[in-house]
């Protein structure tokens, strides 16, 4: 039998944006075992609930991530607009969609770019930073920031969008679809990409639901959900299917991702072509008293929305669960059976988001 040794790995790391740390338990260069050690980020942000009334607190729901800002915003103001049971206009549902799926080609490209550079392509790593950045520059030129927008309100939104301006956001994702074709299909095509990816990190459907996986590593796996199925905001009006794969394994966790930039164009360019005329906004009486649970689908995946009020000006309690609260499990049980050197590409292809987990 093997000598066993542990390595540490993480919480500082070359490929690691965030903080993450895991003892690996070795038999040789071979995984047996990973502990996770999770908590380096405390912000207190769900207990400001205490302080910030809860207008307020969208700002502060929103800053839960840089990355998903806009959709904890909106996961939080539709959950108390559920409990005041506020109807918001049709066209701030359109406009928050159309936010959301900007949102989730700036995170999927972010994503592409620093995998990229864990295998070396600094090329594509620039290039797809390239692309992201005319997604902020629509963001900046709809919302006034480039990563916290604080347009969400409860009962709407506070921006809106005129012809010229959603004209111009179609004609750009026009062009960063005609620009990410020749990445996208390089990068998957190449041999040593291939190499490092086909066949790595194998999870199958039944282990993935049992797990707990959500978003493309549930969607990678076979399992086709998607929360956008709920017919939350405009999604019920746009024609759309989950992105799927059936190999479970990191490339394929890759393919669902670039596949969901194309996809997330598409619907943009859907929902532009429907948006109706109308308020952006409802005025809101009253105080929260209730309690409801919301379900987005993040570019990570599912995160449920907790909020409980009790009449007064200051909820009772918000929660949050992310999307890579639930992909540690499965994940940890991906890395068994692999190479120590495979480890932070493993780790990459779920996306982990730890600033979202730790709040």
């Amino acid at each position: 039998m093997a000598k066993q040794s542990i390595v540490p790995f993480g919480p500082q790391h070359p490929v690691l944006p965030e903080p993450v740390h895991l003892d690996l338990v070795l038999e040789d260069e071979v995984v047996v075992k990973a502990v996770p050690s999770i908590g380096f980020v405390h912000r207190g942000l769900e207990k400001l609930v205490e302080t910030k009334d809860f207008k307020e607190y969208v700002y502060i729901a929103e800053r839960v991530c840089g990355i998903c800002s806009f959709g904890h915003g909106m996961g939080y103001c539709q959950s108390v607009e559920h409990i005041l049971g506020v109807e918001v206009p049709r066209r701030a549902d359109y406009l928050r969609t159309i936010w959301m799926e900007m949102s989730r080609i700036h995170s999927h490209l972010l994503w592409l770019g620093l995998l990229a550079d864990a295998m070396g392509f600094e090329s594509l790593f620039m290039q797809s930073w390239r692309l992201r950045e005319k997604i902020l520059d629509m963001f900046d030129a709809t919302t006034g920031g480039r990563i916290i927008f604080s347009v969400n309100c409860i009962g709407g939104v506070l921006k809106d969008m005129d012809n010229g301006m959603l004209r111009r956001l179609v004609e750009t994702l026009d062009s960063i679809e005609r620009d990410l074709r020749p990445l996208a299909d390089t990068f998957l095509q190449d041999y040593t990409v291939g190499t490092r990816l086909i066949g790595l990190g194998v999870l199958k459907g039944e282990d993935a639901t049992l797990a707990g996986a959500v978003g493309p590593m549930l969607r990678a796996s076979g399992v086709g959900y998607d929360a956008r199925q709920l017919g939350y905001a405009a999604y019920n009006d746009l024609d759309f299917a989950p992105v799927t794969a059936q190999e479970g394994d990191s490339y394929a966790r890759c393919q669902v991702r670039i596949q969901e930039i194309y996809q997330s164009i598409r619907l943009i360019r859907q929902a532009a072509d429907k948006i109706p005329n109308g308020p952006i906004s409802v005025p809101v009486k009253g105080n929260p008293n209730g309690e409801y649970f919301q379900r987005i689908e993040q570019p990570r995946g599912e995160a449920v929305y907790y909020v409980k009020g009790s009449g007064g000006k200051f909820i009772d309690r918000f929660r949050l669960r992310t999307p890579t609260t639930s992909n540690i499990p499965p994940m940890l049980d991906m890395l068994k059976g692999c190479q120590l050197a495979d480890v932070p590409l493993l780790i990459l292809t779920i996306d982990p988001c730890i600033s979202c987990t730790e709040r």
